[in-house]
């Protein structure tokens, strides 16, 4: 099959090798220049997704793996192709964070008020006037170090980071938002959609943003996580949250993977966010966890249809290695980490089905792969187990097997959820750990 992958900066770029592995014919567009050097020698790229739609053509496959193309999604399905993706009001569940949770709440999700300000001085001035713990959130695709969760009840602590960005003249016009915290356990719950149903399992996902082990440092895009799936949809987070929205997934003609962010606690649960697209890294947590081909199951999704997909029912472990300058800009580093070869000597062939690539490409002459970009973005290994433990022993034991130069990592994840925040689930009834180690719903 002809597939034709549109993405904007690698977001699930690692797809399309994937899908270039299984024996489909795939040319990948990548929407910001300055990644167009990944992913060289393992996917044949286009420097013009359009012109290349009469090749594809409507029997073969069109992937977005991002939001922004809503408006080309729904002019290039109803000139009859195939596309997994958002839609224009799909976008807007990321974009807006104002209307995501107004329509939660319109399709009876408990929601937690938000505000959105156009400038960080309008913010900073209703926090000064409304003493509370508030968290400081992005808009638009930001950055998510821009992200801040407040301290203090009397909000000193958000008072002083927006003064902070206040007087950057990068950030001071920055559309932010800000939201009253909600204590309790962050657990994300996700699903595919194919315009009319649901496809596949639900699954559930724990991230762990904070870049130092113990949830310590700014926040990142993510260092890793920990995700199941369960295909029971009695589950009582599942009944609070996505079950509901199949009706507006209807309406706006969603064809892709549907994720919502939220707290849970003693008195239910409180979506903080919506993302309406394949995201990183989960979505390499879906290619540790599906049994069935990726390319059998997106073209299904596209086209509507339903699809049996056969997964593991274990629990999966995602962890990003990265270089400096990540998590930061690489204009405050002296050093640039492009073409630094990456070890890969002790691995076996199916060593290499655990690990998933980003700002990496592959010299043929010498058989070689090095970093190919210079965000620190490297790579990411996953592993699964019958228990957190087990998922966590097997990852791990393939990082050590990663040699890349100044490489780093978290070498918690999933240790919090398995000593903590399981136990308050548990008692708030939504999930347990069985005898056999394995997460199960309630």
């Amino acid at each position: 099959m002809r597939v034709l992958f549109i993405s904007n900066d690698l977001i699930a770029g690692n797809l399309a090798y994937l899908l270039t592995k299984e024996g489909h014919d795939v040319k990948l567009y990548i929407d910001e220049k300055g990644r167009r050097g990944n992913f060289r020698n393992l996917v044949k790229q286009t420097k013009n997704w359009k012109k290349d739609l009469s090749w594809v053509g409507k029997d073969g496959l069109i992937i977005f793996d991002d939001v922004g193309y809503g408006q080309e999604q729904e002019q290039l399905r109803s000139s009859g192709y195939n596309v997994f993706g958002g839609s224009t009001s799909g976008d807007r569940l990321e974009f807006d964070r104002d209307f995501a949770q107004g329509i939660f709440a319109e399709y009876g999700l408990k929601i937690m008020p938000i505000k959105t300000y156009n400038t960080v001085q309008a913010a900073l001035v209703y926090v000064e006037n409304n003493p509370k713990a508030w968290v400081i959130k992005q808009n638009e695709h930001a950055s998510k170090s821009i992200n801040y969760i407040g301290q203090f009840n009397d909000g000193r602590d958000v008072i002083t980071v927006l003064k902070n960005y206040s007087q950057n003249s990068k950030l001071r016009d920055l559309k932010i938002s800000i939201q009253e915290r909600i204590y309790g356990v962050e657990i994300g719950i996700g699903r595919y959609f194919n315009g009319y149903e649901w496809v596949g399992p639900v699954e559930y996902n724990v991230e762990h943003k904070k870049f130092f082990p113990g949830d310590v440092g700014p926040t990142t895009s993510e260092m890793g996580t920990l995700a199941w799936y369960d295909n029971n949809e009695n589950n009582k987070l599942y009944r609070e949250t996505l079950g509901k929205l199949k009706p507006y997934l209807q309406k706006i003609n969603f064809r892709g993977d549907f994720e919502i962010n939220c707290i849970v606690n003693e008195t239910g649960a409180y979506p903080l966010e919506a993302t309406p697209r394949l995201g990183s890294p989960i979505i390499h947590l879906h290619s540790e966890l599906h049994k069935s081909p990726w390319g059998e199951f997106l073209y299904a999704v596209a086209c509507g249809k339903s699809y049996d997909l056969q997964f593991s029912k274990e629990i999966g472990i995602v962890v990003l290695i990265a270089v400096p300058p990540f998590p930061y800009s690489k204009k405050i580093t002296e050093t640039n980490p492009k073409h630094v070869e990456i070890f890969f000597d002790d691995l076996t062939e199916k060593d290499f089905d655990h690990i998933h690539f980003e700002d990496i490409s592959f010299k043929k002459n010498r058989k070689k792969y090095y970093i190919s970009d210079s965000r620190g973005y490297v790579l990411y290994i996953t592993g699964t187990g019958k228990s957190i433990a087990d998922s966590r022993k097997n990852t791990y034991s393939l990082v050590k097997k990663v040699f890349i130069p100044k490489m780093f990592y978290r070498n918690d994840i999933g240790v919090s959820f398995a000593e903590d925040s399981i136990g308050q689930l548990e008692k708030w009834g939504y999930f347990y750990i069985n005898e056999s180690g394995l997460i199960n719903g309630m």
